[in-house]
């Protein structure tokens, strides 16, 4: 999790999903034993994993902002500990007792474990890292009414996270979510947008290869920024970026000329 001030956008920056393999793990990191309570099917090639946490909880009240992450290994031969973004809000983790992931199942790797677990399989969590999305960065509201938010791919997870733990977005004039996905079938959460929508986002999907039918955006998330932009102030926009790098980079480049 980085900051960054470019300008003319004050941005808040998640560059990766969190979705990857560590290459080394410390010998001294922390790891809790806690138990699947459900694997469901999110999208194509995208799970909803969600876990207990309520016998663990110091683990759980450690989880205090969205975009804070952690490590998750499973008991299975040669794999190595994977990053995962925490989707659930933090409220969730104590109020109910659970975290919950969206987690891209790739041939080979960890994930593609974890995803064909089973309700009860037990699966160990690293403490919970990073220091999430610093929203004192956009506040108050009335000074930063415009919050631009780009996801593509598994990185919604913890722009969910975000959404339903709140930033005042019913207090702004303007929040748009620009996300982006291969097609709808590749495109998790649909079903909670209407729930986003009435907490003040304004969702716009995103397909680089829809089907004729797709009336909507087209292409990548930031050609869509760049195609409709529509911001009043610049300097009072504040920007939210969770995915691939390439896409903040662009983001980054449109920032210079809006």
């Amino acid at each position: 999790m980085t900051l960054s001030k470019l300008q003319p956008f004050r941005h808040l920056v998640h560059r990766s999903n969190f979705t990857g393999s560590a290459a080394s793990v410390r010998q001294d990191t922390l790891w809790t034993p806690t138990p699947l309570l459900k694997i469901s099917p999110a999208a194509e090639s995208l799970f909803h994993v969600t876990i207990d946490v309520s016998e663990s909880p110091e683990l759980a009240s450690s989880y205090t902002k969205s975009g804070q992450y952690l490590q998750l290994r499973v008991k299975e031969p040669n794999t190595k500990p994977s990053f995962l973004a925490i989707a659930s809000p933090p409220n969730d983790a104590v109020s109910k007792g659970v975290f919950e992931f969206l987690v891209k199942s790739i041939a080979g790797s960890t994930a593609e474990v974890l995803c064909e677990l089973q309700k009860g399989d037990v699966v160990e969590l690293s403490t919970v890292m990073g220091k999430g999305f610093d929203l004192d960065q956009i506040s108050p509201p009335e000074d930063y009414q415009t919050v631009l938010i780009f996801a593509t791919g598994s990185g919604i997870s913890a722009i969910r996270s975000l959404i339903e733990a709140g930033f005042s977005a019913d207090k702004r004039s303007d929040v748009r979510l620009y996300y982006g996905a291969r097609n709808l079938s590749r495109m998790a959460y649909q079903e909670r947008f209407k729930d986003w929508e009435s907490y003040g986002v304004n969702i716009v999907p995103v397909l680089s290869q829809p089907d004729d039918s797709w009336t909507g955006e087209r292409g990548y998330v930031q050609a869509a920024f760049a195609r409709e932009k529509r911001i009043s102030s610049p300097h009072s926009t504040g920007a939210v970026l969770c995915g691939q790098k390439q896409m903040a980079e662009a983001i980054f480049v449109l920032a210079c000329f809006v």
